[in-house]
This record gives structure tokens, C-alpha cells and sequence, in this order.
């Protein structure tokens, strides 16, 4: 095939053929075909030669070029594309390193096995240009919802024609046991759109909590707007869900707006997540006042908030235990999302048994350790007492409240008390020694004698050792797996050591080792400090702002 004055203009129709096809610029189409006929000449004259090729936008005329490229002498390396300066001479008038000399070359024939390589080149572009046109116009629709018909149905996985692509709708991303036929319509949220080698992958979903979230903003026109806002949204997907709104307006009820006249708006929702039980809840940022709403219909008689470990206690009445946990645990574990908190639900008999039992061991404990009596074992607890610490180091003030005790019985109770832990102390180091902890661990301040046993029992018998633990190890956290939160005991957590305590000892115990350069401690310890403040006067700026 040569490229004659009978099929140039033709170059320039098919070009736009193909792109008005792709939905593609027509340049890029003629850029592949310059690229394509470039390879072809090269094959022809030499794969080392530069050969470029330029068409016409108006004519459709072919120019092929060979260019040359001046450089130094040393550099020189490519005899066909490159040339030195002395060489440049005989073409060039004054040539400088970095000139290019262009010179036009005869048009090349094209065999059978050239036009089909060409032919792929061309086509292989006109693919690449209309995934990254894709990409581009769905990149930044990820987070909302597309409408869309369905092409096809493969294992499960429907495929959606979203217009100038298509997207997929995992099964798992399906409400319940939803199935559709070959052109349904069918509205989707588009939780992600990535750029992948066999093209732009546009993922859909129907059960993401985001969908239910834009599906409210289409239908409550005071979300589109901002004065309402949606904090939180928990989903049983095609079964039942739970919205946490606030408003902005005082004189806007969110719930209410939620809902819409006979609800109307509400019902919209619903209809489109195939009957889905939406519960609507006032966002409240005291977050017990927040659990008793996301409970509802439940009624919570008390609420105890554990924020360290992220977990919240409710106590409901006898006959409510049911309906606050939902059938299969399905109303605590929606509250529970809305909250991002582990919730412990029990009865107010079940907290009272538990009480009583905590009761009957702190006053055992008295009675055993203090050789009270009951009753004065009890008049400890009563007033709050929870351990021989409190007892043997609490401003005597505070035991004289108790009644019977004056000055002589309250300090007589302290030195039973201090008299007590000094004695378990003593044997816990001796244990702790017999265990094969060393002297620079023991002498080390912050760990007591009681810590000092159970590190020995767990092989934690040095200085070293000690550093080498994880904050953690020592005092506890949590760890998410599969979306389930795990406790991870801490080997000081009996002691209510916290994991600030634990990350300052372990440091600590590297600075003394020689490990870790304290400068750099506080360096990084004054980096934090600038940016708390920093972060403090961007919130007042704000708050002025407000």
C-alpha cells in the first residue's frame, strides 16, 4: 500500500470515523497513524534511523522525515541518528550541540505484514485513548449514584452499561437475593473506579452505607443544601438500617425533614433498597445520650462509657433485653456500627447480681487483709474503697467521713494497710529474684515489685528484655481483624497501666541502654508540641471564623 495523493484525504476520514466512534479526539487517531507509518518506514530504511511521520490535518498528505540530532564527539553512538558538530557542518550553517538537521524522505511502500502492523498500532491506540477518556470522566463520580442497564449477568456479578462504559455490580455487593434480566434499569453507587491494564474498572454497589446516604440527599432537598447533615449510617443490607442526622437550623427538626409528609420522602428510600426498615436518629455528640437514641425502640435505664478500650456497658429493664438486642443481635450491632463502640448489653438484674458480687470480694478482701469485721469491711466499700492502695495512701480526711472511725482507727487501718502491701511487695521481689530477674531491671524506677514477678514469669528478666517490648505487650490494646475488634491482654494491665505509661517506660529503658538518642526524643517531643499548637489556633481561627 503507498500512500498516494488517490487515499490521503482518506487517512483524514477515517480518522474521524474512528474517533467519532470512540468518542475519541480525531488527533489522536492521526498521531497513531503517524506513529504507525513511522514503524513501517523504519522497517524499510532501518530500525536505527529516526524516521518521523507528519500528516496534514487539511490535506491528508504524508511528509516522512529523516532527523539527525547534533552531539559530541564522544558521545556519538548512533552513526544514522546522530551526527558531531564538524559532520553538521556540511549541512548546517553554525550547528551547536543539540541542533537537529530534518530532511524529507521518500514515501514508503507498505507490504502486507507492514499494513498489519500498522493497522494494530493504530488500534492499539485508539484503545488506549478511550480507556483514559473513560477513566477521566468516571474518576471523579466515584461517591455517587450512576443509573444504569443491565448488559449482562456473569457468576453472579451483574454487568452495568453506565453510558460510555461499564461498570460491575459484585454479588456481594447486591441487595439480598436481587437478580435482574437483560435491560432493567437499575440505580448503583459507584464505590471505586480504578485504572487497570485491561482497562478502567468501574466498581458498583447497592449495599454500601454511602448509597443509602445519597439516596436521602436526592430525597430531603435540606441535606443537598447542607443544613442537614447525616453523621453516621449503619446497614443490614435489604433488611434494615439505621441514619444518625443533625440539624443545623434550630428551627428544623431532622427527623421530621428525614421522613417528609406522610412519609413520603422516607418511603422513596426505602422502595428503592427493596423495603429496607430505616430507623432515622437524632445525632447527639455526648455519645451515651447518642447510644440511647441508636437503641430505640429499646429503653436503656443506664449507660457506662469505657473510652479506653472503646467499649460502652447499657443496662436495659428485664422485659426490654429483646427488643434492645434485635432479632439475631441485629438492632445492638447496627448501634454498634453507628457508634463505632463495643456494646455490652445486660438487665438491671444481671448489673445488680454483678454489683452485689463485686461487693461481697472488695469487703472479703478487707476482712481478710485488714482483720476487719464484716460490717466495717463493709462501711469501706460502701464509701467507695476499692483496694488496699486507696486505703493506705488516702488523705485520713477521707476515712474520718466514715462513721465510727476517728483519728487513732483511721491511722490504725492505714498502717495495717501499708503494713500488708509492704509484705506482699517484699515477697514479690523475692520472687521476682528467685525467677532470675537482674538488678538493672529491679532497680529500674516505674515497675513495682508485683510487675517485676509477672515480667519474670513471662522471661522479662533484664533491662534489655524489658526495652525489646511492644507498648502493647505491656499494657493491652485491641486489634481489628475481619472488621471484629480482639482484646490483646497485657502483660501490666492488671496493674491499670495505661499505653502512654508503657510507650514512656519502654523509651525510657532504651535511652538508659544507649539505643536511642534522648536529643532526638526531644526534638520529636517539641515537633508534636508545635503542631498541637499549631493545630489549637487553626480550631480558634475557626471558631472566630464561626
Amino acid at each position: 500500500m503507498a500512500i498516494t495523493s488517490a487515499n490521503q484525504l482518506e487517512l483524514l476520514q477515517t480518522a474521524e470515523a474512528v474517533a467519532r466512534e470512540k468518542m475519541i479526539d480525531p488527533g489522536l487517531v492521526v498521531e497513531a497513524m503517524e506513529e504507525s507509518l513511522a514503524r513501517a518506514a523504519k522497517s524499510r530504511y532501518g530500525s536505527e534511523m529516526d524516521i518521523r511521520v507528519s500528516i496534514d490535518r487539511k490535506t491528508g498528505r504524508a511528509t516522512f522525515t529523516r532527523v539527525r540530532t547534533v552531539v559530541e564527539e564522544e558521545e556519538l553512538e548512533n552513526y544514522q541518528a546522530e551526527m558531531t558538530v564538524e559532520q553538521a557542518k556540511q549541512y548546517l550553517a553554525d550547528p551547536k550541540v543539540g541542533d537537529t538537521f530534518v530532511e524529507e524522505v521518500p514515501p514508503v511502500e507498505m507490504g502486507r505484514i507492514a499494513a498489519q502492523s500498522a493497522k494494530q498500532v493504530i488500534l492499539q491506540k485508539v484503545r488506549e485513548a478511550e480507556r483514559d477518556r473513560q477513566f477521566e470522566e468516571f474518576k471523579d463520580r466515584a461517591g455517587t449514584i450512576i443509573n444504569g442497564v443491565v448488559k449482562r449477568e456473569e457468576y453472579g456479578n451483574v454487568i452495568v452499561d453506565v453510558g460510555r462504559g461499564e461498570g460491575i455490580l459484585r454479588r456481594n455487593e447486591k441487595i439480598g437475593r436481587e437478580s435482574y434480566r437483560n435491560g432493567d434499569r437499575i440505580r448503583c453507587y459507584i464505590k471505586d473506579v480504578r485504572r487497570e491494564t485491561r482497562g478502567p474498572q468501574i466498581f458498583l454497589s447497592r449495599t454500601a452505607p454511602e448509597f443509602m446516604a445519597e439516596l436521602f440527599k436526592m430525597e430531603v432537598p435540606e441535606i443537598y443544601d447542607g443544613i442537614i447533615e447525616i453523621k453516621a449510617v449503619a446497614r443490614d443490607p435489604g433488611s434494615r438500617a439505621k441514619i444518625a442526622v443533625i440539624s443545623y437550623d434550630g428551627s428544623i427538626d431532622p427527623v421530621g425533614a428525614c421522613v417528609g409528609m406522610r412519609g413520603s420522602r422516607v418511603q422513596a428510600v426505602v422502595n428503592e433498597l427493596q423495603g429496607e426498615k430505616i430507623d432515622i436518629i437524632p445525632w447527639n455528640e455526648d455519645v451515651p445520650t447518642f447510644l440511647v437514641n441508636a437503641l430505640q425502640p429499646a429503653e436503656v435505664s443506664k449507660v457506662v462509657l469505657d473510652e479506653d478500650a472503646e467499649r460502652i456497658e447499657v443496662v436495659v429493664p428485664d422485659e426490654q433485653l429483646s427488643l434492645a438486642i434485635g432479632r439475631r443481635g441485629q438492632n445492638v450491632r447496627l448501634a454498634s456500627q453507628l457508634t463505632s463502640l463495643d456494646i455490652d448489653i445486660m438487665t438491671e438484674e444481671e448489673e445488680s447480681q454483678r454489683r452485689q458480687k463485686e461487693f461481697e470480694e472488695r469487703t472479703q478482701l478487707f476482712m481478710d487483709t485488714l482483720d476487719l469485721d464484716e460490717f466495717f469491711a463493709q462501711l469501706l466499700v460502701a464509701e467507695g474503697f476499692t483496694n488496699l492502695e486507696e486505703v493506705a495512701y488516702v488523705e485520713l480526711d477521707e476515712l474520718l467521713v466514715i462513721d465510727g472511725v476517728d483519728e487513732s482507727t483511721a491511722g490504725e487501718l492505714q498502717t495495717r494497710a501499708r503494713e500488708f502491701l509492704e509484705e506482699q511487695a517484699k515477697k514479690a521481689l523475692e520472687s521476682a529474684r528467685a525467677l532470675g530477674a537482674e538488678d538493672s531491671l529491679i532497680n529500674f524506677e516505674g515497675l513495682t515489685p508485683q510487675m517485676l514477678e509477672v515480667l519474670a514469669k513471662d522471661g522479662v528478666k533484664t533491662l534489655e528484655d524489658f526495652a525489646t517490648c511492644a507498648d502493647w505487650e505491656l499494657a493491652g490494646g485491641w486489634t481489628t481483624d475481619n472488621g471484629e475488634r480482639h482484646k490483646d491482654e497485657g502483660l501490666l494491665e492488671p496493674f491499670d497501666m495505661s499505653l502512654e505509661e508503657a510507650q514512656h517506660l519502654v523509651m525510657t529503658a532504651r535511652v538508659l541502654l544507649g539505643w536511642v538518642d534522648p536529643t532526638e526524643l526531644e526534638e520529636e517531643a517539641g515537633e508534636d508540641e508545635i503542631e498541637g499548637d499549631d493545630d489549637a489556633l487553626e480550631a480558634e481561627a475557626d471558631d472566630a471564623q464561626a
